[in-house]
C-alpha cells in the first residue's frame, strides 16, 4: 500500500496499561485454560494532543502481560519518541528493523512481534484521528468517497464456545444477534461429537458452525477428526494440527478429509503468509492484529488473501481495542469472511472499546467516528489495573 503524503508528527507521550479481569467461566482450549482475561494497552499522544490506542496480544503465558508491558517501555518507547513520523508504516518498518537482532539475541520473537503490533495499531489510530477519518475508510483508500459514506456491514461469529454446556452460551449469543458459532474441540472424539450434536440440535440447520482445535492433533488424528465431523455441515475446521507444519502438509490434510481448513493466527512474517496464501490447503487465512503485523502488515496479508480468492477472517481473542482494529481491517478490505468475537464474558472487551458495537442478524456496521472510533474507559477499568514495576527501564 503506497503511503499518502502527511505532515510529520512527533510522539510526546508513550503509556502502557496492564489489566486483568477474572474469567468467569474460564476459557478452555485444548492446550490450556485462561483463568483470567489480561489486556495490555498502548496509548500514544502526539505533540498536537491527538491520541491513538493499540493492544498487545498477551493471553499466554499467564504472566505474559506484565512482561510485554515492561519490554514495550524498555525498547519501543525510546524508538517511537525519538523520531518524527509521516506514516505508521515507517514506524512498523523501523521497529521491525531495530528489533531483528534483539529477537535473535533474546529468543523473544513472539513478545517483540506482539509489542510492535500493538504500537503499530496505536499509531494507525492516531494517524486516522489526525486525518479526521475512520480507520476503515483510511485503510480502504477511499479518498474519493464522501466523508459521510457509511461503512458496509461485516459478518461476525461467536467464538471461544467452551466444551462445557456449549449450547447454553450459543443460544445466548443467538439471542444477541449472532448467526455463526465456533466450538472449541480437541477434548476427545466422544465429547467433541456430543457437543456438535448439542449445538446443531439447539441452533438448527440454518446456523453456521465452525470448530477450533487449537493445534490439538497430529496429522492422522486431524484426518480422522475431519472425517468424524463431516456430517455436521461445518464451515471450517481451524488449526487441527500444529501451526508449524509446512504448507504442503496442510494441502495433504485438506485432501485427506472433507472439511475446509482455516488458520493463520500463529503464522509470522509476510513470506510465511504468502506461502500459505499460495498453497491449496488453507483457503481461510486468519492473521491476528495483536500477535504479528499490527495494522500495517495484516493489511498487506488481507489484501493478498482476497486477491488470491481466499477468505480473510481476522483472529482475535482479547480486549476491545484489538477487536475494533480487527473490524476496521475487515471493513476496509472487504470480501467474504467473518470477524471473530469472543463469546465469553470479558469486561476488558466492553470497557476498553466504548461505545459497544451492536450485532444485527449476524453482522456489525462500524461508525464514521475518527480512528478506531473507541476510547477506553480507564476509570471504569481501574479495578482491573495491575501496577507494573518499571524500575530501571
Amino acid at each position: 500500500m503506497q503511503m499518502p503524503p502527511s505532515t510529520p508528527f512527533q510522539i510526546r507521550q508513550f503509556d502502557v496499561f496492564v489489566f486483568r479481569a477474572p474469567a468467569d467461566p474460564p476459557v478452555q482450549t485444548s492446550f490450556g485454560i485462561m483463568r483470567d482475561r489480561p489486556a495490555v494497552l498502548v496509548r500514544l499522544t502526539d505533540a498536537d494532543g491527538h491520541v491513538g490506542w493499540g493492544e498487545i496480544w498477551c493471553n499466554f503465558p499467564t504472566v505474559g502481560a506484565e512482561h510485554r508491558a515492561r519490554m514495550a517501555l524498555a525498547y519501543c518507547k525510546p524508538v517511537v519518541m525519538a523520531h518524527a513520523w509521516t506514516h505508521p508504516r515507517e514506524g512498523f518498518e523501523e521497529l521491525t528493523r531495530r528489533f531483528a537482532v534483539l529477537a535473535i539475541q533474546t529468543g523473544e520473537y513472539g513478545p517483540l512481534h506482539q509489542i510492535v503490533a500493538g504500537v503499530d495499531t496505536a499509531m494507525w489510530d492516531l494517524f486516522a484521528r489526525r486525518a479526521g477519518k475512520p480507520l476503515w475508510q483510511l485503510l480502504g483508500d477511499t479518498d474519493g468517497a464522501e466523508d459521510g459514506a457509511r461503512a458496509p456491514p461485516i459478518q461476525v461469529y461467536a467464538s471461544g464456545i467452551n466444551p462445557t454446556e456449549p449450547d447454553r452460551l450459543a443460544l445466548q449469543k443467538r439471542d444477541e444477534g449472532y448467526r455463526a458459532f465456533k466450538l472449541k474441540v480437541g477434548f476427545g472424539a466422544e465429547r467433541d461429537l456430543a457437543n456438535l450434536r448439542l449445538l446443531r440440535d439447539a441452533l438448527g440447520n440454518e446456523a453456521t458452525l465452525m470448530v477450533d482445535a487449537n493445534q490439538a492433533w497430529d496429522f492422522d488424528e486431524a484426518r480422522l477428526a475431519g472425517q468424524r465431523m463431516a456430517g455436521f455441515d461445518l464451515l471450517w475446521m481451524e488449526e487441527p494440527m500444529r501451526a508449524d507444519q509446512p504448507a504442503p502438509r496442510w494441502t495433504e490434510l485438506a485432501k485427506a478429509q472433507p472439511l475446509t481448513l482455516a488458520g493463520g493466527e500463529n503464522l509470522t512474517g509476510l513470506s510465511q503468509f504468502r506461502e500459505f496464501i499460495a498453497a491449496q490447503g488453507l483457503p481461510i487465512i486468519q492473521p491476528d492484529v495483536g500477535k504479528w503485523g499490527g495494522i500495517t502488515a495484516c493489511l498487506d496479508v488481507a489484501l493478498e488473501t482476497v486477491a488470491a480468492g481466499k477468505w480473510y477472517c481476522p483472529h482475535w481473542l482479547g480486549g476491545g481495542i484489538g477487536l475494533a482494529a480487527s473490524m476496521h481491517l475487515k471493513t476496509a478490505v472487504g470480501g467474504p469472511g467473518y470477524v471473530e468475537v469472543d463469546a465469553n464474558p470479558n469486561p476488558l472487551r466492553e470497557l476498553t472499546a466504548l461505545p459497544n458495537f451492536v450485532v444485527r442478524d449476524g453482522a456489525v456496521t462500524l461508525s464514521n467516528a475518527p480512528g478506531l472510533g473507541v476510547v477506553p474507559d480507564l476509570e471504569a477499568c481501574h479495578q482491573y489495573l495491575i501496577e507494573v514495576s518499571l524500575t530501571g527501564v
